[in-house]
């Protein structure tokens, strides 16, 4: 089996176009999200000086957010927004689950 037909199966799509164009869609989110992280720093006159921390912050608190928003723009643009919106669920799921309590059965 070769990685297209693994990814199918973990993504659960019907075809290996459809496995192309979501990698289009994070290729260029990717590359969308890195040239507005570069252009934000310069903005703000972060330099190689500027504080580790506040580096974080930004990443944090400004470009994971505006990833995802991208994210699903271009999950829409492409005709994948469904299969995106499941998958931003799951990761919100995912980094929130270490701070929601478990319910006990």
């Amino acid at each position: 089996m070769n990685w297209i037909e693994k990814l199918k199966i973990r993504w659960n799509v019907q075809s290996g176009w459809q496995v192309a164009v979501i990698l289009l869609v994070f290729a260029c989110t990717g590359f969308t999200v890195m040239y507005t992280k570069r252009w934000m720093a310069a903005q703000l006159g972060f330099d190689n000086q500027t504080a580790t921390w506040l580096k974080w912050a930004l990443n944090l608190g400004v470009i994971l957010p505006l990833y995802q928003v991208i994210l699903l723009g271009y999950g829409w643009l492409f005709g994948q927004f469904e299969f995106f919106w499941n998958f931003e669920k799951r990761m919100v799921r995912r980094l929130t689950q270490p701070f929601v309590g478990r319910k006990n059965s």
